[in-house]
């Protein structure tokens, strides 16, 4: 994609989410929970492994992947690995602070920073916006970051060579229903034309 379009798009999206709540802001007070089948702890490096079925729930977000591995630092913020079974993908998901709205994305792998609040979706990633039940914004790349602070994601289509390209979905936030037809308007009249070819003489 030449970079101007991808401007374009990446101030697009940001244009409709300007002004709107970033992610559930207790989230960040909330224990981290974790379920599997299988969990290997390393003290010395503070890191868990957990593998088989992974579900992990901390707030709001939901992560889930075959094998999440989880490092803390000396102030306590937590960073994980997500990495999905072949052929599938990882999964997270947020609700966005004060609004039915949430996002939600899917890659082979995912990385979450705790401190920053990012989530970075590395190859075959896909980011989705939903308003309620329906799905508002769709963006898919080689790699998506997004901060969930500040709701603000960057794309990118990957290597050239590789022939992957940003593609994007994007639905204005004023949407409306539909219009409709001409002959359900008030103040709109249908008549017949007999000034039109093949009118009557």
């Amino acid at each position: 994609m030449k970079l101007p379009l991808l401007r374009f798009l990446l101030c697009a999206a940001c244009a409709l989410t300007a002004g709107a709540a970033g992610a559930e802001k207790a989230d960040a007070k909330k224990p981290m929970n974790i379920e599997a089948d299988a969990l290997r702890y390393d003290d010395l490096r503070q890191i868990s492994v957990f593998s088989g079925n992974v579900v992990l729930t901390r707030g709001s977000i939901i992560i889930k992947g075959t094998r999440i591995e989880v490092r803390q630092d000396p102030q306590g913020y937590q960073f994980g690995v997500v990495t999905a079974a072949p052929g599938q993908r990882a999964f997270f998901r947020q609700k966005r602070d004060g609004d039915d709205e949430y996002i939600e994305g899917e890659s082979e792998t995912i990385e979450y920073d705790g401190r920053a609040d990012v989530f970075k979706l590395i190859k075959d990633a896909r980011l989705r916006r939903l308003r309620g039940t329906q799905v508002a914004d769709v963006v898919t790349g080689n790699i998506i970051q997004y901060n969930s602070l500040t709701d603000v994601f960057t794309v990118d289509g990957g290597p050239q060579k590789s022939g992957e390209r940003v593609r994007a979905t994007l639905t204005p936030r004023n949407e409306t229903t539909a219009p409709a037809p001409a002959a359900s308007r008030p103040g709109v009249l249908l008549r017949n034309d007999d000034s039109l070819g093949g009118g009557r003489k």
